[in-house]
């Protein structure tokens, strides 16, 4: 089976002005989080949406979906956790609890708040999660990257050549996921941003992705501004 995992469980801390979580600002004429997942209920070959929220904002959640979207037994809602890693670890729990995980099931990892992921992206995400376990969304990165290890001085500057912006989707192999996950030191868990990292920390490869630059994440306020720019220009 295909899950797709909507991590949303962040408060919003940056977006500033709003005590509500960025994922449910509005974003044109619905919410953030409802132009997300959106994308992955028109893809017929995901099974089930498990949609991760922090525990206050459940109902909420299942408010929008039933208003915009309407009933869809596809689709869930439950909690997420603490951190990322515990978020998607619960994610995991409630497919092994309620599914079973066998050698094919695949999980695409998604933030809410990246309302403009593309059809093609979740489709490239599929087969390479299929084929090498797991990838990585991203995009060259077009900016200079400058290394400071005390925030005040250069320490590098790498070859822009060689670096991506990571993105979303992450998409992986279940069962390899967990396994991995399950292996991790309490030093190497207290150090992860990301999925990926997992693997990385293993020595396991994660296949990359093209994404999109108007995949973007909405995190400040002037981001917010951009997404409506975007919206605007895709409906003209």
């Amino acid at each position: 089976m295909i899950f797709a995992a909507i991590l949303a469980g962040g408060i919003g801390s940056r977006m500033g002005g709003t005590d509500t979580p960025k994922q449910f600002l509005d974003l044109g004429d619905k919410p953030v989080i409802i132009h997300t997942i959106e994308k992955f209920v028109i893809n017929n070959k995901i099974d089930k949406i498990i949609v991760l929220t922090p525990q206050n904002f459940i109902n909420h959640t299942n408010h929008l979906i039933n208003e915009y979207i309407g009933e869809n037994e596809n689709i869930v809602v439950i909690e997420g956790g603490e951190t990322r890693n515990d978020t998607l670890i619960n994610s995991i729990n409630y497919i092994d609890e309620h599914f079973g995980i066998d050698d094919d099931s695949i999980i695409i990892t998604h933030d809410s708040v990246r309302p403009f992921v593309t059809h093609r992206i979740i489709e490239d995400n599929i087969e390479a999660a299929k084929r090498y376990g797991a990838c990585d969304t991203v995009v060259p990165a077009t900016d200079t990257i400058v290394e400071s290890i005390n925030a005040r001085t250069i320490e590098s500057i790498p070859v822009r050549d060689y670096y991506y912006q990571g993105q979303t989707p992450q998409s992986f192999n279940i069962k390899k996921l967990f396994n991995l996950i399950s292996s991790l030191t309490e030093e190497e868990s207290n150090i992860l941003t990301d999925a990926c990292k997992i693997f990385t920390l293993k020595d396991e490869d994660v296949y990359l992705v093209e994404g999109e630059v108007t995949n973007i994440k909405i995190t400040y306020p002037y981001d917010l501004k951009l997404a409506n720019t975007i919206l605007e220009d895709r409906n003209d």
